[in-house]
């Protein structure tokens, strides 16, 4: 088989030396339309909820607003787990989602939860 491959390559060396060419082009062309990143996007799926409370303390904001938000959101499909931090005036929870989540999926589901949680 070997043999034979190197015959034909000898004997028809201009139909060879075309189709390198060819698929060199093709390669090179192919590579100016690869997608490459210098720095890829490593980030988690998140959806934030900021929250203004003027004249609340902290802990007030934690027990009235962060607080029941995080219930509110807990048992959401692919949630992995949700974080908060509650200042003056200020309260801000993170739900993080799985990798394989879609985001924009994401942000229906929190905003379901939070219609819901606004009119309890």
């Amino acid at each position: 088989m070997l043999d034979f491959i190197l015959r034909f390559a000898i004997k028809r060396n201009i139909l060879v030396l075309v189709l390198v060419l060819g698929v060199s082009a093709l390669g090179l062309w192919n590579f100016t339309k690869l997608p490459i990143d210098a720095v890829p996007d490593i980030t988690n799926v998140q959806v934030m909820i900021n929250t203004d409370a003027p004249g609340y303390t902290p802990l007030e904001v934690e027990q009235r607003i962060s607080y029941p938000l995080e219930t509110a959101l807990a048992g959401l499909p692919n949630l992995e787990g949700t974080r908060s931090v509650s200042r003056y005036g200020l309260s801000q929870v993170v739900a993080v989602f799985s990798d394989n989540t879609d985001v924009y999926f994401a942000r229906q589901l929190v905003n379901e939860r939070l219609s819901a949680a606004k009119s309890e």
